[in-house]
């Protein structure tokens, strides 16, 4: 009987080991290098860190914060306690946390309403007789949010005047700062009220802005003004003072925010509404606390801390015209659309008219972006 001889059975038990090693790592080469190699049905995936059931997806990264969006914001001409409110959001963090960059800028009434009308600037502080006229002259605004609800224009005088009521102004001298804007339609249509025309006083005009000067040298009898601003100032120096207003029927729109109909409808649509809704939030704390109102415009402007005691004056003043009626009922900042038809009415009628074709309150105001 022949027997057959297994060539690897016949190697000393030696060298068998030293087969079997080299198999068992050429095994493990094979295991590695199968990139594609798939785990069994039911097999539990691990983490990095060998965790049993943990996912073998890395994890998302965190999403990145959106940049906020830029709103170049108009004041009028001069920084003031005025706009105290602008100032107070802007310290706070109010328009941050909504997303917003906000740049202010101060330029006058009329540059202002067309850099807004033009989209230059996106949201901007004009009186409501300058957004009529506008209007009215094709320039694309609309105001979206009152910020002074009385209207701020008046016509002052010394109490030793004589002038007690509108009536007293025949044959008057009123200082004003020339035939156009909201002063001059304010003495318009207070002077109409009680069947006066601007031909029944002396009218002085002051460019500068200089009649309250000029009443407490007693070049003029009267003057217009603001009822924050100038009636305060002589009230504290010790100047007995008498303020012609017009009566509620004949009120006109004051001061607001406006902004482009191209802006509103663009996509910083819901930026100017997050700006509104920060700015009405300061504005109802300064109504609640009129210091904090000063400290922010103290902050914003250091010189008015020389004059603190007269500024927190001011500042109460101007809380006053935040607030009628309409605010009562329906807000601070809320646009009262039936107002602005009555006034569209009065300015139009008025014999030196600044509104140059008819207009409606649709085409004037907004009052979806005030709306809380």
């Amino acid at each position: 009987m022949t027997t057959s001889t297994n060539p690897i059975l016949s190697i000393d038990r030696g060298a068998r080991r030293r087969l079997g090693l080299l198999l068992g790592a050429l095994a493990i080469v094979a295991v590695a290098c199968g990139g594609g190699a798939t785990a069994s049905p039911g097999a539990t995936p691990s983490d990095g860190a060998g965790t049993p059931g943990a996912s073998a997806t890395p994890a998302a990264p965190s999403p990145t914060p959106a940049p906020p969006v830029e709103l170049t914001v108009g004041l009028g001409y001069i920084p003031s306690v005025q706009f105290a409110q602008f100032y107070l959001a802007e310290q706070e963090g109010y328009y941050r946390e909504a997303g917003l960059e906000v740049t202010f800028l101060n330029k006058i009434d009329p540059e202002l309403v067309t850099l807004v009308g033009q989209g230059a600037v996106d949201v901007g502080v004009a009186d409501g007789t300058s957004v009529i006229t506008a209007v009215s002259q094709g320039i694309p605004v609309r105001y979206i949010f009152t910020v002074y609800a009385d209207f701020p224009s008046i016509v002052f005088a010394k109490a030793s005047s004589g002038i007690s009521a509108t009536t007293d102004l025949a044959d008057r001298k009123i200082g004003i700062p020339g035939r156009f804007g909201s002063s001059w339609i304010q003495l318009q249509v207070l002077l109409d009220g009680v069947g006066l025309t601007p031909d029944a006083v002396e009218i002085v005009p002051f460019p500068d802005f200089g009649q309250r000067a000029a009443l407490e040298q007693g070049v003029v009898d009267a003057a217009t003004g603001f009822v924050n601003n100038e009636p305060v100032r002589l009230e504290f120096a010790g100047t007995p003072t008498v303020v012609l207003t017009l009566p509620d029927e004949d009120q006109l729109p004051g001061n607001g925010l406006i902004a482009g109909q191209a802006t509103l409808d663009g996509p910083k649509a819901d930026a100017i509404r997050a700006f509104v809704a920060a700015t009405r939030r300061a504005t109802e704390e300064i109504v609640a606390d009129p210091e904090k109102g000063l400290g922010a415009a103290i902050a914003r402007i250091p010189e008015l801390e020389s004059e603190r005691e007269i500024q927190l004056e001011i500042m109460k003043a101007t809380i006053a015209t935040w607030q009628n009626d309409n605010t009562a009922a329906n807000g601070i900042g809320a646009v009262d659309a039936a107002a602005w038809e009555r006034s569209i009415d009065v300015m139009s009628a008025l014999p030196d008219s600044p509104v140059a074709r008819v207009v409606t309150a649709a085409e004037c105001v907004d009052t979806t972006f005030g709306a809380e």
